[in-house]
């Protein structure tokens, strides 16, 4: 893995439940872990979808960071990035050949 190519910096957050001062039950986001990643935009970047009546850009990236504990935890149902406060949903996760020296997050670009 080359480690100079790590520059952008991402949040990991991971959806939890939270429980109120009146004892209500909420979920949320909330920051799991930050970290260097190495972010390539996949070669599905520039397809559009029609969504509600209009068409929306599917800006796709290839998130890659190294084997942590932290990232080792990460799944597609739970978590969520951030980069540079745009949100990216975790399609699939690639191990990258089980050698527990990084991990490729493939994302999508979420609508607020």
């Amino acid at each position: 893995m080359n480690i100079a190519g790590l520059r952008v910096r991402i949040t990991i957050q991971k959806n939890e439940t939270i429980v109120d001062k009146y004892g209500n039950h909420k979920t949320a986001w909330t920051d799991y872990f930050k970290c260097w990643a190495t972010a390539v935009t996949s070669g599905l970047s520039t397809k559009e979808e029609e969504a509600a009546g209009h068409t929306v850009e599917a800006d796709r990236l290839d998130i890659t960071v190294r084997y942590s504990s932290e990232t080792a935890a990460v799944n597609s149902k739970q978590y969520r990035i951030l980069l540079d406060d745009r949100i990216y949903n975790i399609l699939s996760i690639d191990e990258m050949g089980f050698k527990h020296n990084s991990r490729k997050l493939h994302t999508e670009l979420s609508e607020r």
